[in-house]
């Protein structure tokens, strides 16, 4: 503990030097305590420009009084004097350098000293102010910060990345935005008979819109053997055997699901790992488009049949909200990185507001090589003016959309579209909005419609583990420009659509629409 002490006598020295030479547009004469109403105000009127809202364009003291108002946590991202794209190191190496390290004990022997004067604890310990474990791999940070003088030297400190109230949700911008036909779901559909073909050799329901892509032309070819599709989702259901015990069963033989989480649910002491298990459905669902098993039981059949998936729960729903959850977020994106059998991270997930520690793991995975497929976004038609949500607006992140089956370009009813898009998949019939997508439930038997840009990005996962399949060896470059070239629109490019639907058929056997 002197070690610490004496660390942060250092840096706050260091900090106040600094502090008096440099411009400090964070620092508040006269601090303030915004109300949940001001805060989300703030925030919706960034997000109405067609913005996605970071909390750099936050003063100082409306940061803590987010963290105030949900659970204390602060995210702070850092690094090391002279390092400016750090964006391209995370992940590069398996651990951090020892001046990462370093840096991250002053830091942390700095926050903790002033939080003991600000709560008049001298006795606090770092255990107290640490909501999780320490990321060795990734330069970010949880902390409990309840003082405003720590957080305006943070953010002048320019080694600082990024300084979020990591738990802060506005609540009314979450009802509007994800509580939609892509959330939580397991209840099998009354499924129209023309929305899917039974096949011949097993009794499996393939989807009325793959023919519209060409997947089944393209399993002459490829059926995603070997090849993981990591699924960052709300888990995967243990009552729906299609990815349990029948996962590797009729003609999907030969390969593995495993099922992890990263999220924890309750609140400092009370934290606990939950399980891998789906409690909304979502997870199951997009396993099942992208991969579910060619079996014998009538149940939706995926895209990559014979692909492995890796399903990560590390969402309570598909909005990374809470800190849990974007600590779970980046946990997740960790653990993908780190597995060489996973070539594709397909996340139908995503948020209206950024986060530094979600960016962090998306920078950690991109970096190992992983195809990381995002949606553009899914929401009622009444936010249907706001563009592609974060982590898909990312350019490390690939975004997809879904659009209706028709000639002419149409977003389906609750898609997102914009520039940040890179493709598309039909998912609705053009005459019908309830008509879309199958796949399966969390239930044990029975299908279900599925819509939204959520569906387009676990089905194009599935794309392009057909494509992977046919050349382990192919680089992430190489599947997209294969995805590219085989899309209606390219070599153009859409401002809305990006290269729109992709031709799998096409795409597996490497030459253009």
């Amino acid at each position: 503990m002197k070690q610490y002490q004496l660390l942060a006598l250092l840096l706050l020295l260091l900090l106040s030097c600094s502090k008096e030479e440099a411009d400090q547009p964070f620092l508040s004469s006269s601090p303030k305590d915004y109300s949940i109403a001001e805060i989300n105000e703030f925030i919706e009127a960034i997000t109405k420009d067609d913005k996605i809202f970071d909390w750099l364009e936050a003063p100082t003291d409306m940061i803590l009084s987010a963290a105030t108002l949900s659970d204390q946590i602060i995210a702070i991202g850092y690094t090391v004097e002279g390092v400016e794209d750090i964006e391209n190191i995370i992940g590069v190496e398996d651990q951090l350098p020892s001046s990462y390290l370093q840096r991250r004990d002053a830091l942390l022997a700095s926050i903790l000293a002033g939080e003991r004067i600000a709560t008049d604890n001298p006795e606090l310990e770092l255990a107290n102010i640490l909501p999780f474990e320490l990321d060795d791999e990734i330069p970010t940070l949880a902390v409990k910060i309840t003082s405003l003088s720590t957080l305006e030297e943070l953010r002048a400190d320019p080694t600082i990345r990024y300084v979020e109230p990591m738990g802060y949700d506005p609540a009314d911008i979450q009802e509007k935005q994800l509580k939609s036909s892509s959330g939580c779901n397991g209840n099998p559909s009354n499924i129209n008979p023309n929305d899917y073909n039974n096949t011949n050799t097993y009794n499996a329901k393939i989807p009325w819109n793959f023919a519209n892509h060409n997947i089944p032309n393209a399993w002459s070819s490829s059926s995603g053997d070997n090849i993981g599709i990591c699924i960052i989702d709300t888990g995967a259901s243990d009552s729906q055997d299609n990815l349990g015990s029948q996962f590797a069963s009729g003609n999907s033989s030969n390969r593995y699901i495993r099922k992890y989480s990263t999220k924890y649910s309750g609140f400092w002491w009370g934290k606990k790992k939950d399980s891998p298990h789906d409690q909304c459905g979502h997870g199951t669902a997009m396993a099942g488009l992208a991969a579910g098993p060619w079996s014998t039981d009538g149940n939706a059949l995926g895209v990559a049949y014979r692909a492995n998936v890796i399903s990560v729960r590390a969402v309570e729903d598909v909005l990374i909200s809470n800190s849990n959850e974007k600590n779970g977020v980046k946990d997740a994106l960790r653990l993908a990185g780190r597995r060489s059998d996973v070539k594709i991270i397909s996340m139908s997930i995503g948020n209206i507001i950024s986060s530094g520690t979600v960016k962090d793991g998306v920078y950690y995975a991109y970096n190992r090589g992983k195809l990381l497929l995002a949606a553009a976004g899914t929401s009622t038609s009444i936010t249907n003016w706001t563009g592609v949500i974060f982590p898909a607006n990312m350019s490390q992140t690939t975004a997809v959309t879904g659009v209706k089956a028709q000639s002419s370009y149409r977003r389906c009813n609750t898609c997102h579209s914009g520039s940040k898009v890179d493709f598309t998949i039909q998912m609705q019939r053009s005459y019908d909005s309830d008509r879309n997508s199958l796949a399966i439930t969390k239930n044990a038997n029975g299908s279900s419609y599925i819509s939204g840009s959520s569906a387009a990005t676990a089905t194009t996962a599935g794309i392009a583990a057909l494509v992977w399949a046919t050349n382990p060896s192919m680089s992430r470059s190489t599947v997209l420009n294969r995805l590219k070239q085989a899309s209606d629109i390219y070599p153009n490019r859409s401002n809305s659509y990006g290269w729109g639907n992709i031709n799998a058929s096409a795409a597996v056997q490497g030459i253009s629409d």
